[in-house]
């Protein structure tokens, strides 16, 4: 008989109460857990399901009190139709390239990403990162992971996206872009893209990460249509009707725990 040895506990710990880095004046705080071992990717994959975001070996979750805000949303590729105006940032984007490549952390990347910051978010804590620290944010990853280049035709880097492999999907961690540029909506353009290779890889689902309804930042993820929502431990198409609720803050889960 073949010796089987016991499986590793999974730990999850509570951050301490920090500022919103979404709504001002409010706090959030976080579940988190490791990700390492041979089982990096089927854990990884288990928790995307279940509403968690990766950064570095972190699967990380907000688990804020007395605030619902963050609302896990993903696409269903197969189902997805984009509007006139989705179809528009398609076409004026249609001369740029996506090139994947490995998650390599380059100083043509780290410029753009230093450009990106300093016009966009010039306040926040990653506008201070060093090459060091963007090269962890890239470099630092248990499962499959990629970056994806987007090229003018004369081959410049004007957009990029880091990008988590799932089982069931592609999931964009973090994008950036020519900041000068802003009203091509290349991050738009480049979840547009990542749409359309998750078909090539016949992988279902697109995850964003968390619609933020009342931030401005975060409030587009809503734009794409048909998606879903994590509601009450289950995944549900997203309606109109849902997207009035959760900027009243009503959508609250039905289960907790």
């Amino acid at each position: 008989m073949t010796y089987k040895p016991p499986r590793r506990p999974q730990f999850f710990y509570t951050t301490a109460p920090l500022p919103c880095p979404y709504l001002a004046g409010r706090t959030e705080r976080k579940v988190v857990t490791e990700i390492t071992g041979p089982d990096s990717d089927t854990l990884h994959d288990r928790l995307s399901r279940a509403g968690f975001r990766r950064s570095h070996n972190i699967a990380y979750a907000p688990v804020c009190p007395s605030c619902q805000a963050c609302v896990p949303i993903r696409i269903p590729v197969k189902a997805f139709q984009p509007d006139r105006t989705l179809r528009k940032i398609a076409r004026a984007n249609r001369a740029l390239e996506g090139f994947i490549v490995p998650p390599r952390a380059t100083a043509e990347q780290f410029q753009l990403f230093q450009r990106y910051q300093k016009a966009r978010h010039g306040e926040g804590d990653m506008a201070t990162m060093g090459f060091y620290d963007y090269r962890a944010m890239v470099e630092d990853t248990p499962i499959q992971t990629m970056i994806v280049e987007y090229r003018n035709p004369d081959d410049a880097l004007i957009s990029a996206c880091l990008v988590d492999q799932l089982g069931d999907g592609l999931s964009a961690v973090y994008s950036f872009f020519a900041p000068e540029m802003d009203k091509r909506s290349l991050g738009t353009h480049a979840v547009l893209w990542l749409i359309e290779y998750a078909k090539q890889l016949a992988l279902p689902y697109v995850y964003l990460g968390y619609w933020v309804p009342e931030s401005r930042k975060m409030a587009y993820k809503a734009r794409f249509r048909p998606s879903e929502v994590l509601v009450g431990g289950a995944w549900r198409t997203l309606t109109d009707a849902d997207a009035e609720a959760v900027a009243r803050d009503a959508l609250v889960p039905e289960t907790t725990g």
